[in-house]
């Protein structure tokens, strides 16, 4: 790209529009990508801290009881077996008094009767728990880095449709040029 920047007679002026415009996008795409990582980084944060403070206010954390026993897990004791969860049939009060019956996530190995805690919303359903303040981070942190790669990816696409304008342009002229030519070549003195 830089070598069409310099001068030469066989250098179009369709081939420098090209090289300038792949320099300006090469230098303009770093430049930009900090910018539109904390602009959107922090919009995002922004938007994930107000939906975990909406999801505070707007679920609890209550007791269910289990109604069966919970699976077993394959190996138990081990590292894997802590972490995983199973579904079972729990009865819990809602946060408007009613009792109800739901599935939720439970501990391996726990008898019918145990206590688990679960997340409860205002629909008196089961949910997750609110966004913590790690998830907010490493949600806005992937937000940015997804705005970083489109910059990059939109300067990659803008210098691609960049050449395919060029390249059609250069093809028409040629095509021209042919028809202005082609009948000096093609007939005979």
């Amino acid at each position: 790209m830089l070598r069409r920047l310099r001068r030469n007679p066989l250098c179009r002026r369709n081939d420098l529009v090209q090289a300038w415009i792949g320099l300006v996008l090469l230098l303009a795409a770093p430049a930009a990508t900090p910018a539109v990582m904390v602009l959107v980084g922090d919009a995002a944060h922004r938007h994930y801290a107000h939906a975990a403070q909406h999801q505070a206010a707007t679920r609890h954390h209550t007791t269910a009881v289990l109604l069966q026993d919970a699976r077993r897990h394959p190996e138990p004791g081990s590292a894997e077996a802590r972490k995983t969860r199973y579904p079972a049939e729990v009865r819990f009060t809602d946060p408007h008094g009613r009792t109800r019956t739901a599935t939720a996530d439970v501990r391996p190995a726990l008898p019918k009767g145990s206590a688990v805690r679960v997340w409860v919303g205002t629909d008196g359903k089961i949910t997750d728990p609110p966004l913590s303040p790690g998830e907010v981070r490493s949600r806005a942190m992937g937000s940015a880095i997804i705005a970083a790669l489109g910059v990059h990816a939109t300067a990659a696409a803008a210098y691609g449709v960049t050449c395919r304008v060029i390249l059609r342009r250069n093809l028409a002229a040629w095509d021209t040029a042919w028809a202005r030519t082609a009948p000096r070549w093609t007939t005979s003195p």
